[in-house]
């Protein structure tokens, strides 16, 4: 029996001869960044398609220097908003042509882990809902020399720049929620010491009970991790040390939810007769009967058209880009978690 002949790969140049075009017509149309009429695109696209022509972009890369490809590195899906923002992102750079790398860190708060992964590829930028978590890795980001667009990190620098939420902003609107509803013994609940966001929060909040003249004596302030988990095992900790709170601003909303549970299973107190409690993130469960949480939304949407705009700006810029700190408002929701009974 015969060997079947081996099928040939579908060339440019087919592609070229059944749309009646030349064939750098044929590369244009592939190359996001190239002049094409829409016309011979979309004669090019169909005669592809047609053909089941897939291009092969190593000769575009080696020839440009740009691979088009953007490495989104992301860390703690456990927790909705970094699963949101993923998704949002995706779509965003999907939708300027460019090719989505995926970087999965096992730490949601730096990309320290992630480095090592991002000197093995040819990447054209690094974009991700991660903070840069020191000085030294800050330093070897800016040495790669491509743009670095951050979430909601305090540190930026030579081609890193940032898209904030406004952290402090939220946290001193927390304290004036509180002094609001005259709570005498607030608790701040924060995340680990190394989460930006987190410590501008806690700031904000102690900022802005000092400005109603609380002392501060009166504040006691416990440490999760950003889990469920955590949030619950601090309460835990509260009931043993004997401080009954009336009043919880948590740096996020796993942790608000585990404290709403244990508060009322550790603690006898309902939420929220006995206690208030804020969140941060405004994730789904923050809106489930059994919650019912007030949490600051960060607005993912308006970051990561944010991110994109510091992103075409830098991958524009002819010499090293500028750092930016883009700030966007967080929108407090109010549910029933802080609405005092009558």
């Amino acid at each position: 029996m015969q060997e079947q002949a081996a099928i040939r790969a579908v060339t440019s140049i087919d592609v070229a001869r059944l749309a009646g075009v030349s064939q750098s017509a044929v590369s244009r149309a592939f190359s996001p960044d190239a002049s094409i009429s829409p016309r011979t695109k979309q004669k090019v696209l169909a005669a592809a398609a047609s053909l089941g022509y897939r291009p092969n972009r190593i000769p575009a890369i080696m020839l440009s220097g740009r691979s088009y490809m953007v490495g989104v590195v992301i860390g703690g899906l456990e927790n909705p908003f970094y699963a949101t923002a993923l998704e949002r992102l995706a779509t965003a750079l999907r939708e300027r042509g460019l090719q989505v790398l995926l970087m999965y860190v096992d730490d949601a708060l730096t990309l320290d882990s992630a480095l090592d992964q991002l000197l093995s590829y040819r990447i054209d930028a690094v974009v991700t809902s991660l903070a840069i978590g020191s000085k030294t890795v800050a330093r070897a980001l800016s040495q790669l020399q491509i743009p670095v667009v951050c979430f909601n990190s305090s540190l930026v620098g030579p081609w890193i720049s940032t898209v904030n939420s406004n952290n402090h902003g939220a946290g001193v609107a927390a304290a004036r929620l509180m002094v609001e509803r005259c709570v005498a013994r607030p608790v701040w609940l924060a995340g680990p010491g190394k989460n930006a966001a987190s410590r501008a929060r806690g700031e904000g909040f102690c900022q802005g009970l000092q400005e109603a003249g609380m002392c501060m004596t009166g504040l006691t302030r416990l440490r999760g991790d950003d889990t469920y988990d955590s949030g619950y095992d601090a309460i835990t900790r509260l009931w043993k040390r004997g401080i009954r709170p009336n009043g919880i601003f948590s740096s996020n909303d796993m942790m608000a939810c585990g404290a709403i549970d244990a508060l009322r299973e550790r603690m006898g107190l309902i939420c929220p007769r006995d206690v208030i409690i804020l969140g941060y993130d405004n994730i789904p469960q923050a809106g489930w009967r059994s919650y019912d949480l007030t949490s600051f939304d960060q607005h993912t949407d308006r970051m990561v058209t944010g991110a994109m705009e510091l992103l075409d700006e830098a991958l524009l810029a002819k010499d090293s880009p500028l750092p930016r700190t883009h700030v966007v408002d967080a929108q407090l929701i109010e549910r029933g978690s802080t609405t005092l009974p009558d």
